[in-house]
């Protein structure tokens, strides 16, 4: 192995250790200078730290190696001009965002796919599973930030294909946000935002900037610039809304189920 292809290997580990130096720095920094305490369980913390700099490099090697090439083939595959026509024809569709289709279904598989292998969501529903002892269970958060994730990204390549304007689905989506908050249980409001904005990192951001570019370059009269970049926003949008939707179809189960037990104890 010669010299640039050593380093080429190198380079993720050599730039996550980049990263997180400064962050590092900070917590030893304020635990030393400013609490004035020594590190409790030195030798584990720093093996700790080992393990999170080499699983991140690995991870971030694995992601550039196959994820992003892959995403982004089947970006550029799905939005070619040639396959969309031929499917739009082939099925008698007309020209059009109907003959998209296949367009959609990868957008909302791709969403649901790369939410649920999201790090940061995994560890903030593991924390609000653990602060609300398994009220809110992990696995039915991130099931339901992953159905938003990925109806936002169908509506988002649906905007895209349409070249309507971004900001009337934001707006709307705030609207409904909203009013959702202003009846959704109050334990679960602070969750749900937070839910929307964990969604938007390391796996999901460079396959839906993937798919929103190439789609906008495939389509005549799109601006790659102008209309490739805003699916991120319905990624970190729709999630709210699905978290607060998921909180209040829970809390009606559990109101129907306490009446339903209070209805035969006052029958009996």
């Amino acid at each position: 192995m010669d010299w640039q292809s050593l380093l080429a290997t190198l380079e993720p580990l050599v730039g996550t250790i980049g990263d997180v130096l400064p962050i590092i720095a900070i917590l030893i920094g304020f635990q030393v200078l400013v609490l004035r305490r020594p590190i409790p369980n030195l030798g584990r913390v720093t093996f700790g730290i080992v393990l999170v700099v080499v699983g991140l490099a690995c991870f971030i090697a694995g992601l550039q190696a196959a994820l992003f090439p892959i995403g982004k083939l089947m970006a550029a595959q799905l939005t070619d001009p040639a396959f969309v026509g031929s499917a739009a024809s082939s099925e008698g569709i007309p020209p059009g965002w109907a003959a998209y289709y296949w367009v959609y279904l990868f957008a909302f598989a791709i969403g649901f796919a790369t939410t649920i292998a999201e790090p940061s969501l995994i560890a903030v529903a593991i924390k609000a599973q653990q602060v609300s002892a398994g009220t809110i269970g992990a696995g039915g958060l991130r099931i339901a930030v992953a159905i938003g994730v990925a109806i936002g990204l169908t509506i988002g390549v649906f905007r895209i294909v349409t070249g309507t304007p971004l900001h009337l689905y934001i707006i709307a989506g705030y609207c409904v946000v909203l009013t959702q908050t202003a009846f959704a249980p109050r334990s679960i409001i602070a969750l749900a935002y937070d839910s929307g904005g964990v969604t938007t990192s390391t796996v999901t951001v460079p396959l839906v900037a993937a798919l929103g570019i190439g789609l906008s370059s495939s389509i005549p009269g799109r601006n790659p610039l102008v209309d490739g970049f805003g699916l991120i926003a319905f990624a970190s949008l729709f999630p709210i809304m699905s978290v607060l939707g998921y909180a209040q179809i829970g809390a009606e189960i559990n109101r129907m189920r306490t009446h339903a037990r209070v209805k035969r104890r006052q029958e009996r």
